[in-house]
């Protein structure tokens, strides 16, 4: 990848997309294609089509993804398969039909078997049956990995794939009804400090284990993969290690300054029991992680009430 290459990051409004995008841009790399949905909606395969027959971009990265957590992959799953089919089919089509040098397409941890073994090499996909919950986000990634790595067998191209860990960071989705784990319990906890809660409820049970990487690594990764990595085999992205969700929110109240009690709700799904993925794939070919989880965590947080400060 050359710092004049025309590079199409779909999804740059996105928690990991707009990462990538900065890193990028950071780099030097300084042809940096973007369109907002308004623009070019991706599920539309001739609207798709249209752009890279105009602009004909060399590299393309596909961050662009209808995602969310627990409840909205169990409310949502036709929306959830079939979107992120729509998106990706119509990216990685039009990458090799007008073109296109090389793709990487950013999948998710959630791509395998509930009970995989732990930490997760990237030879367990497809070795067992998937966590219930996010079953059709699941199945479409996986569905992406497949067209990548179809394309390089039957095409020659350098298309490759990330499997990234649990992300969280600067941009992310702090909706209670549609985020991930990591900022739902960032804002309960920073409403319950502001509300003088004695309490905060928490899903589950708090025993699950979770692996969070910061958004801003993820970018890194990114940019070192596309820059030194060139195979179909796709790569585990992930910091090596995990946490419980109980000493998540402990270290999230920390963090925020809330001094009340946790309290558990067993009632509510805990989903997979443990997500840790192995990284040493990636850490061979010579990345590693540089920013801590407290660290992310407050730096998230500073962000988030300078965004609440803004409104």
């Amino acid at each position: 990848m050359k710092k004049s290459d025309t590079i199409f990051v779909a999804g740059h409004r996105g928690l990991a997309g707009g990462a990538i995008f900065r890193e990028l841009q950071s780099a030097g790399y300084a042809n940096l294609l973007t369109r907002t949905r308004a623009e070019v909606d991706l599920s539309q395969r001739e609207k798709v089509r249209a752009f890279f027959e105009k602009e004909r971009p060399q590299v393309v990265v596909v961050a662009a993804a209808k995602v969310g957590g627990i409840k909205a992959n169990n409310d949502f799953p036709v929306e959830f398969l079939l979107e992120n089919l729509n998106i990706q089919n119509n990216l990685i089509e039009a990458a090799y039909d007008f073109g296109a040098e090389k793709l990487l397409f950013l999948g998710s941890s959630c791509i395998y078997p509930k009970f995989a073994p732990q930490p997760i090499p990237e030879s367990a996909l497809l070795t067992g049956a998937l966590e219930p919950t996010n079953e059709p986000y699941a199945l479409a990634k996986i569905a992406g990995i497949k067209l990548c790595q179809a394309y390089a067998r039957e095409y020659g191209r350098n298309f490759i794939s990330a499997m990234p860990t649990n992300l969280y960071g600067p941009g992310d989705n702090f909706d209670l009804n549609t985020s991930h784990v990591l900022p739902a319990l960032l804002r309960k906890v920073h409403e319950a400090k502001d509300r003088g809660d004695a309490t905060v409820s928490v899903w589950g049970t708090g025993t699950p284990r979770r692996e969070f990487l910061h958004v801003e690594d993820l970018a890194h990764a990114c940019r070192f993969l596309l820059e030194n990595y060139d195979q179909p085999e796709f790569v585990n992205v992930g910091c090596g290690s995990d946490v419980t969700i109980r000493e998540l929110v402990e270290l999230i109240c920390e963090v925020v300054g809330f001094k009340g009690e946790l309290a558990f709700d067993s009632t509510k799904p805990d989903g997979t029991p443990r997500k840790l993925l192995d990284t040493s794939k990636l850490t061979q070919l010579g990345w590693r992680p540089r920013i801590s989880l407290k660290d992310g965590i407050r730096q998230t947080y500073n962000w988030y009430c300078q965004r609440l400060a803004s409104q």
